[in-house]
């Protein structure tokens, strides 16, 4: 009985003493749950002026809110990529396309124009330019280009002009290059009637500057520039034969309107004899002219097509173009005293027309094309980055495994064997 009692007393001494301490304990927790405000409002959302009443979507305090990964450098090159894509994908609309097409040459043509400007290294007394064609006719070019006496030293060494370059012997020149596909660059050019002034001359003149156009038979022909009472008939006093030097300086040579500014295979071409004693040489060039058109319209092709005279061919538009490109093979050697030594061109017409037409697509299909090019980057870009960070998540839980953490945080306690 005193045992039970003495359990009882117990019991309630326990009793007594849990109850006297469990309440000032749930008092102090309650206390400081309202002190530290955990209620619903501090997940609601964050206050803000006048702005943020007219949110319709409001938005979660920062305090509780975990931020992700800074993209904004990604974000920087994505941008940077959209603009460079649509940057080139503009200019490659700008330049348009170019096509090339060879065709048999439409209509009848009877004349060209031969746009020529030369300087010989000989008096102008003592030349003759004259041209013959397939045709049996003998132009005396002579008294249709102007000759104009100048100085060698004038066009050579400090004073040569930019670009001139040599033609080497046996050496094949292309009618065009990449540079003369350009359309628009041919298209820009203006046609001329007249050639640049010759330079005055101080002292002694030794040379003659021969230029300016003619018209001749649209057939194979031949122009030659030989020394006075040589290649032809003549009465009068004979040449010495320690005048002839037959060094010369192409600046002009093309077929139809006269483009200064149009690149062809002999212009700014310089071509020397071996040495000062070779008196008798002779420069052969051998030319294989091609028709050719140049247009960014396929109306404007259409008609310059059919071109049927020399006016017409040589017919300037905005938006087309039609003049003669050419290759040429050079060969020049030493003659015998007994042959002709000079500058001989011979040219021949192909019967097939090159055809350069330059296309640029519509504005609306760029449109659809920039649209296509900006939102494949973005959404490959934003591809990118999700497996990126799903790549850094996935590295980073596989690290903290191997790490030998608890679930609490606490080091794992290891297993002891039992011997």
């Amino acid at each position: 009985m005193n045992g039970y009692q003495q359990d009882q007393g117990y019991v309630q001494d326990a009793g007594y003493g849990q109850s006297q301490s469990y309440a000032p304990s749930q008092s102090y927790g309650y206390q400081g749950y309202q002190e530290q405000k955990l209620d619903d409002d501090a997940f609601g959302p964050a206050k803000g002026g006048i702005v943020s009443s007219f949110d319709a979507f409001p938005k979660t305090k920062k305090t509780y809110l975990v931020q992700g990964r800074n993209s904004s450098a990604w974000t920087v090159t994505l941008i940077l990529t959209c603009l460079w894509l649509a940057w080139t994908e503009t200019a490659r609309w700008f330049a348009g396309t170019t096509t090339q097409t060879f065709s048999v040459e439409k209509g009848v043509s009877h004349d060209m124009q031969i746009n020529l400007d030369i300087i010989v290294g000989m008096r102008c007394a003592d030349l003759h330019v004259n041209m013959q064609d397939a045709a049996g006719d003998r132009t005396l070019a002579g008294d249709l280009l102007r000759k104009d006496p100048t100085s060698w030293a004038q066009w050579t060494g400090r004073n040569a002009e930019k670009g001139v370059h040599e033609l080497h012997a046996g050496e094949i020149g292309a009618g065009w290059d990449m540079d003369d596909l350009e359309v628009h660059n041919h298209l820009s050019v203006k046609q001329k009637k007249k050639f640049s002034k010759t330079p005055r001359v101080k002292g002694a003149t030794d040379a003659c500057r021969i230029f300016g156009s003619l018209d001749g038979n649209k057939v194979q022909g031949d122009f030659h520039i030989t020394a006075r009472g040589h290649g032809y008939m003549e009465f009068g006093e004979h040449l010495d034969h320690n005048s002839f030097n037959f060094s010369h300086i192409v600046r002009e040579m093309s077929f139809g309107p006269y483009f200064p500014t149009m690149n062809n295979p002999l212009d700014n071409t310089i071509a020397l004899t071996p040495t000062p004693d070779d008196h008798f040489y002779k420069f052969q060039y051998y030319l294989s002219i091609v028709p050719t058109i140049y247009t960014d319209s396929l109306k404007a092709m259409r008609a310059l097509d059919s071109a049927d005279s020399a006016a017409t061919a040589g017919l300037f538009a905005q938006h087309a173009i039609k003049t003669n490109q050419y290759a040429v093979t050079s060969q020049s050697h030493t003659v015998p005293e007994q042959s002709v030594p000079g500058v001989f061109v011979k040219f021949d017409i192909e019967p097939i027309t090159l055809s350069v037409v330059e296309e640029r697509g519509g504005f609306w299909p760029l449109v659809v094309r920039l649209v296509n090019v900006i939102s494949g980057v973005m959404v490959a870009g934003g591809w990118a980055w999700q497996m990126y960070d799903l790549a850094l998540e996935f590295w980073g839980k596989r690290g903290r495994r191997g790490d030998g953490m608890g679930v609490l945080g606490t080091p794992a306690m290891e297993k002891k064997s039992w011997d």
